[in-house]
């Protein structure tokens, strides 16, 4: 059985888990609490490490990664939707539902099962009335981590730290 990650970067939240397949960006999952870190075995997820480290700390900073991209096809119709939305702004769950031609609930589902949250940005839809969900609740800190992705994008870069 493979490790979950090839890599364990910090974050301000808690931490980031990379994996990585033959060249391209597979999975990568916002971790909260204590997670001690992983240094990358490879040059390409050392890469992919310094560019999220950047980001990090530079909400501007570009993550044009190569991804191998797993879902249906209307996931990844959501996930093309949500690179669209510009870094510091949002759009709510019935307006990206418009975009796709779905429902709200269906277009939650979709983000939730997004594999590379930061590069797709699924952080940028809320609910009408509030933050709305994030990581299909997985943990228990989804919502600080969003709020926390939400607040660094709307920083000036100048003062993110």
């Amino acid at each position: 059985m493979q490790p979950p990650y090839q890599a364990i970067i910090p974050a301000p939240f808690g931490a980031v888990g990379v994996r990585v397949e033959h060249g391209a960006l597979t999975r990568l999952e916002l971790l909260s609490g204590d997670v001690s870190p992983i240094l990358p075995g490879d040059a390409f997820a050392q890469n992919v490490c310094n560019c999220i480290a950047e980001y990090l700390k530079d909400a501007t900073v570009s993550l044009d990664l190569p991804l191998e991209m797993r879902g249906t096809p209307f996931q990844q119709r959501v996930w093309e939707a949500l690179r669209t939305i510009p870094l510091g702004e949002s759009l709510t769950y019935g307006e990206l539902a418009k975009q796709v031609s779905s429902g709200p609930r269906a277009v939650a589902n979709a983000c939730g099962a997004n594999p590379f949250p930061l590069l797709i940005p699924c952080h940028r839809v809320v609910a009408k009335h509030g933050i709305g969900g994030f990581m299909q609740g997985r943990d228990q800190s989804a919502l600080s981590i969003k709020q926390w992705l939400l607040k660094h994008e709307r920083r000036n870069p100048s003062s993110a730290g």
